[in-house]
């Protein structure tokens, strides 16, 4: 009977051991989705509706499982990345056209993310001068030196840091009641404005850059179709997760702000708002976790851009490569950092015209990314057993289409709001 238990012990260590060692790119990828735009829109959402949007999270969750775990899916089975799959499939004009899509909103949401970094920092009395060439060449070092799983981990132990949002929401000490209630029993408006909130909550949650390099990443990794399930598991982790931190910046600006009449149009402003009303150490703990989304972000989204050009063009692309063996990939990881860092340091950069070209560029490119996504998971030449069943296929498009469509009005309203 001991022996029997010590085997049972045994294999479930094992397998523990297993998911440990496949766990982080969706992960990752995921918590990188809560970048500074996030925290933004997060922020903004509850200072304005208080908890009524919190219901409008359990969609996201699903949504963003749906997209994520078919993007891991292809990875594992086909051992090629997004842009590989678009080049060999499509042809080069589909590439093309899709990759200057990506490195144009790459690159202006890079610019946003250091942005992020240099209003956070400021917050603590660090000029932009100063924490974003320390920032920049962090980002740098770090993966150009390190090797993929001294990356990962770095990654992941960040990741964890915005645990200092759950510690800001739960320090708000919201009425747990009445956030059940509206999480329960919603009361939806029809208006402009609440619209307008609940579209872009789903669009800064679900990015392409997310689908770029989560795919690659696990191809990076070299995750085995036998070990599928396990980074199945890492996909829902980090989809819970996000939309686990998203929900707790709600619920601070929406328990703190919204019943004060504050309205914020950024996260570092929702940070600075916090102070008179929750005290210094609510304020800092906010600022740390909008330099953390920022950071985090900083490091993803330069990733994603060189592993997406280096698949489309068919050069070799990893972090365990030196610049020797990838030079396209690291250049362009190195060109990408020093653009959108220097672009920050300008003195008359005008990030708020760069943020709104962001969001529409990426609202032009998700529509694209996501149908191809899907024609490529049902390929059986592709994907083989391994391609969407049925009711998968039935869940996906009506997921995609329902944001194809909010991607549409955001896209609209973006345009009417801006010019």
């Amino acid at each position: 009977m001991r022996l029997f238990e010590r085997i049972k012990n045994i294999a479930a260590n094992n397998r523990f051991l297993v998911v440990l060692s496949v766990i982080g790119p969706g992960f990752i990828a995921g918590n990188a989705g809560n970048d500074a735009g996030g925290i933004a829109t997060y922020s903004i959402v509850g200072a304005r509706e208080g908890y009524g949007l919190l219901w409008a999270l359990i969609l996201i969750t699903f949504a963003l499982a749906v997209i994520q775990e078919m993007s891991s899916r292809m990875g594992v089975v086909t051992g090629k990345g997004f842009g590989d799959l678009v080049r060999e499939q499509f042809g080069i004009r589909v590439t093309l056209a899709t990759m200057a899509l990506f490195v144009f909103a790459n690159l202006t949401v890079l610019i946003a993310e250091f942005a992020g970094i240099a209003a956070s920092m400021e917050l603590f009395g660090v000029h932009k001068h100063i924490s974003v060439p320390i920032s920049a060449f962090v980002v740098w070092f770090v993966v150009v030196k390190g090797n993929f799983k001294q990356v990962e981990r770095f990654l992941i132990a960040i990741s964890l840091i915005y645990l200092t949002y759950v510690f800001s929401g739960i320090m708000s000490n919201p009425p747990w009641k009445e956030v059940a209630r509206q999480i329960m029993v919603p009361h939806i408006r029809l208006d402009k404005d609440y619209l307008l909130l609940f579209i872009t909550m789903v669009g800064t949650t679900i990015t392409p850059y997310m689908q770029f390099y989560l795919q690659s990443a696990v191809v990076d990794k070299g995750i085995r179709v036998d070990e599928y399930r396990f980074a199945k598991f890492d996909v829902y982790a980090g989809s819970f997760m996000t939309v686990f931190i998203a929900f707790f910046i709600v619920l601070s600006t929406g328990t703190i702000l919204h019943p004060a009449g504050v309205i914020v149009d950024s996260a570092e402003h929702a940070a600075q708002a916090l102070q008179p009303l929750a005290g210094d150490f609510a304020s800092h703990l906010f600022a740390v976790g909008l330099l953390n989304a920022s950071f985090l972000a900083a490091f993803v989204l330069p990733l994603a851009t060189a592993y997406g050009l280096s698949e489309a063009f068919g050069w070799e692309s990893g972090i365990n490569k030196t610049f020797r063996e990838a030079p396209q990939f690291l250049g362009f990881y190195t060109a990408f950092i020093v653009i959108g860092a220097g672009v920050i340091l300008l003195p008359s950069a005008p990030l708020i015209k760069i943020m709104y070209l962001s969001q529409t560029i990426n609202g032009m490119l998700l529509p694209v990314v996501l149908i191809i996504m899907l024609r490529l998971v049902n390929d059986a030449s592709i994907m083989g057993e391994f391609v969407n069943s049925k009711r998968m296929n039935v869940i996906a498009w009506f997921t995609v289409a329902v944001l194809i469509l909010l991607t549409v009005m955001l896209l609209v309203t973006t345009f009417v709001y801006t010019f």
